[in-house]
């Protein structure tokens, strides 16, 4: 399976043992996913409404939250060598849940893309006004994070141990050029300078900003090569992620008594500040298109028992997102992908209570594992999980109090293993995977014509 499928990043299939990567390579592309521009400005936020001494704490506990559901959801990916939306088959969602969470999966991220190219170029564009229209800005940056990521895994690694490196020394160049102006006993003492917000209420906008990309973390996991390695580079990328480039952000509020991140960096620092931008947002831009582009080549798979190549979907995706944002019409659907969002926490409490709790399908898991192939069968659909994922997105909608993604999370858990327990977890009928011979193609799940439909189906599932 060796060759197509490295070229193919996997789509559609487990992660090789030989492609598996050393841990500190993810930790990097994890610390530049978490150590993004977004990260930054949640830091200003916090600052912004809260004394340093909260807006640390509520770091601390944001920063917990998301690594303990990164570790777990994380660990069944390495485990599995399987990326979110296949690994959703065999872990509560069956063929149809599975399409569908590749589905939310792709237009969730490639909004989120269009979106941020649309950003970038809006500071390119102030930073040097006149030089070219937004529209062509947008659709440049966008490309170029396409052409990285078209290159999978490798191309993103690559991007990493460059932005990465550049990024933490341009911010530590802002912080010093605007901090040198202030006392820093001053700034960590000084009270909020703008509305307070309690410590609980930060912690929900920490765990919050990035509960997405902990859903999706099995996208990432897949290469690791073993759960310790899960567990260093997640607590290595979140931790330094979160309190290096957030408590920048909460010094650099109360300095400038300002949440404009943004504003405040380019004012201090001016073309320094620009290129703190673009790094920043490339680096949490290019894993937005390549997790769409995952979700996207799942959903076909299972909707229309086509394969697509990952490449060529990448580049269309890209192609499309940057269009759109330059255009400006992605701009338009932001309230649209803030709902979408809550769709995902349930997502990863399907997958964990299923996994470890339910198990309903861990045993075919479990037996092809060690010959790196499929298993055989996959449920065609799981009435129960459409119905908890429902229930517990609508909770993550409607409850405002506390953290929301993480009460939904919880209940989608609470809910599917009480359902296990009672029987109630069953497919109703079932799709054969189709195998790929070795080096050829990855492999797919299409409905099994001759098979018999309803639960007792796949009794042996």
């Amino acid at each position: 399976m060796a060759r197509t499928a490295h070229a193919d990043d996997f789509a559609l299939s487990r992660v090789t043992p030989d492609a598996r990567k050393p841990w500190f390579g993810i930790a990097v592309q994890r610390f530049g996913q978490v150590s993004a521009l977004s990260q930054f400005l949640l830091g200003a936020t916090l600052g912004y409404s809260m004394t340093f001494g909260e807006a640390a704490l509520a770091l601390l506990l944001g920063s917990i939250i998301l690594e303990v559901i990164m570790c777990i959801v994380g660990i069944i990916g390495q485990k599995e060598g399987l990326n979110t939306a296949l690994l959703a088959r065999w872990t509560g969602f069956g063929e149809i849940g599975a399409s569908l969470v590749g589905l939310a999966i792709g237009i969730s991220l490639i909004g989120w893309f269009g979106i941020q190219s649309a950003i970038s170029a809006q500071s390119l564009n102030v930073l040097m006004p006149g030089v070219m229209p937004v529209w062509v800005w947008s659709l440049l940056f966008g490309l170029a994070v396409t052409a990285i990521v078209a290159y999978g895994f490798v191309g993103m690694q690559w991007l990493a141990n460059i932005t990465v490196p550049l990024f933490l020394i341009l911010v530590g160049w802002s912080i010093i050029s605007e901090l040198s102006k202030h006392s820093i006993g001053e700034l960590m003492t000084s009270p909020a300078p703008g509305p307070t917000m309690s410590v609980w209420q930060g912690t929900g906008i920490v765990a919050g900003g990035l509960i997405v990309g902990a859903i999706i973390t099995a996208d990432m996991t897949r290469f690791n090569r073993s759960r310790a390695d899960v567990v260093k580079q997640t607590v290595l990328g979140v931790t330094l992620g979160e309190f290096v480039i957030g408590l920048a952000g909460v010094l650099l509020a109360h300095a400038a008594a300002s949440g404009d991140i943004v504003a405040i960096v380019t004012s201090s620092i001016g073309f320094v500040g620009l290129i703190i931008v673009i790094t920043g947002t490339l680096k949490i831009n290019d894993w937005n298109l390549y997790s769409s582009t995952l979700g996207l080549v799942n959903f076909i798979s299972t909707a229309f028992s086509k394969n697509l190549h990952r490449v060529t979907t990448t580049i269309v995706l890209g192609i499309v997102g940057s269009v759109l944002a330059a255009a400006g019409i992605l701009a338009q659907f932001t309230g649209f992908l803030t709902i979408l969002g809550v769709a995902f926490p349930p997502i990863a409490g399907i997958m964990v209570a299923e996994y470890f709790f339910v198990r309903r399908w861990r045993g075919d898991l479990d037996e092809t594992r060690a010959t790196g192939r499929l298993p055989q069968y996959a449920p065609r659909i799981v009435p129960v999980t459409l119905l908890v994922w429902l229930v517990s997105s609508l909770v993550g909608y409607f409850v405002t109090w506390g953290i929301p993604a993480i009460w939904s999370l919880l209940l989608s858990i609470v809910l599917y293993t009480v359902a296990g327990k009672l029987g109630w977890v069953r497919g109703v009928g079932r799709a054969t995977t189709i195998q790929a011979p070795a080096g050829t193609q990855d492999a797919a799940t299409v409905p099994a014509a001759d098979s018999p439909s309803g639960p007792e189906a796949i009794a042996s599932n």
